[in-house]
């Protein structure tokens, strides 16, 4: 079976889902934004919420932004899920809904 050439990096999102995203973006930014390290990462991260803004139904990203977006959002769900399984009845509460929007954002749109 032939691996595909080219994928389609276009998204559509509703009005909840862009939400989560942007606030996830502009956290990282604010996390990210005095290391060097980080400075393609945020670059990413500003672009993908100018993008979101827009207002426009399909959203299209670049590889480099959709990789970037993939990871962080695979990181965070990790860290969060460790917390979680640490943690006490009433944080575990609190750390459910990000897990549950986190991961079902991951499944809908970016699961390969």
């Amino acid at each position: 079976m032939a691996k595909k050439l080219f994928k389609n990096y276009t998204y559509n999102f509703d009005k909840n889902e862009k939400k989560i995203i942007t606030n996830f973006c502009s956290k990282a930014i604010s996390q990210m934004s005095g290391d060097e390290k980080f400075i393609r990462d945020v670059r990413a991260f500003e672009s993908i919420i100018e993008k979101l803004n827009e207002g426009s139904e399909e959203i299209k990203f670049t590889k480099d932004e959709k990789i970037r977006l993939v990871h962080q959002l695979k990181e965070n769900t990790k860290f969060i899920k460790q917390k979680m399984d640490k943690s006490f009845i009433l944080i575990r509460w609190l750390y459910k809904t990000m897990y549950n929007q986190y991961n079902n954002l991951i499944t809908k749109h970016f699961s390969d």
